[in-house]
């Protein structure tokens, strides 16, 4: 593990830009269940009949059950030390750019600057008849389905399945993967497309790609020059007071 962390961290200072790609691993620390994990999401909920913009469209109140609980845990959630590293390298010029799956907002609550969201935030919501942004509430998400003050029901501003990502998210995570020397892949098994396809674009232009998970994915062995198995906090921690102790 030493060994490891002196390769990264040299990696990393010697490499740049160095990108980061965060999946739903990073914030289960800060007491967000991962959807996929024994404890997530889904293994309550049925995707199938909460997570798609179909469903939504269809029965609105339903899926606003799930999403009112997931709300009301990313509203109490805090970011953890693996959030505050990535903020640390980014203010010491080590980390150009945060691309992430998550739309819990605690990289940007951590001090992260430059954050590319694939999948939306949900700390907005978006107005179906007049458009109108919120900020999401307690109060606002009290009545199911919350509504607008013109009387439109209000959706997140995340990606349901079967919806297509930004644009402009999406455009961006690729010239950041296609540019960088290092990509630091975090908590993700890297298995929704097209966020999957980031690492694998970034090896494919010579980037160095050094995994930090807690198990390992489809892209250890494939794509992954260094993995470093473990918590997201700790490894990064460590991999910062390496940088610094490299960088009187």
């Amino acid at each position: 593990m030493e060994d490891l962390i002196r390769r990264a961290a040299a990696i990393i200072k010697g490499y740049p830009p160095v990108i980061a790609l965060t999946g739903a691993g990073i914030s289960a620390e800060s007491g967000i269940a991962t959807f996929r994990g024994k404890d997530g999401i889904w293994s309550r909920y049925n995707p199938e009949e909460y997570a798609t913009i179909h469903a939504f469209m269809e029965n609105p109140a339903r899926v606003w059950k799930m999403l009112k609980e997931f709300a009301q845990i990313t509203m109490e959630a805090q970011p953890n030390l693996a959030h505050i590293a990535l903020a640390e390298l980014e203010a010491m010029g080590h980390l150009s750019v945060v691309i992430t799956q998550n739309i819990d907002s605690l990289h940007q609550r951590a001090g992260s600057q430059q954050v590319i969201e694939l999948h939306g935030n949900n700390r907005w919501l978006i107005c179906l008849k007049c458009g109108k942004r919120h900020r999401v509430s307690q109060s606002l998400i009290e009545e199911i389905p919350p509504r607008c003050r013109c009387g439109g029901i209000l959706r997140p501003d995340v990606v349901f399945f079967h919806e297509s990502l930004p644009h402009d998210a999406y455009q961006q995570a690729v010239e950041k993967s296609q540019q960088c020397g290092c990509m630091l892949v975090i908590g993700t098994s890297v298995q929704i497309f097209p966020a999957s396809l980031m690492p694998v674009l970034a090896r494919q232009h010579n980037a160095i790609i050094i995994e930090i998970n807690p198990e390992e994915s489809r892209l250890t062995y494939e794509v992954s020059d260094i993995f470093i198995k473990g918590k997201a906090s700790e490894i990064l921690h460590r991999i910062v007071e390496e940088i610094k102790r490299l960088s009187p």
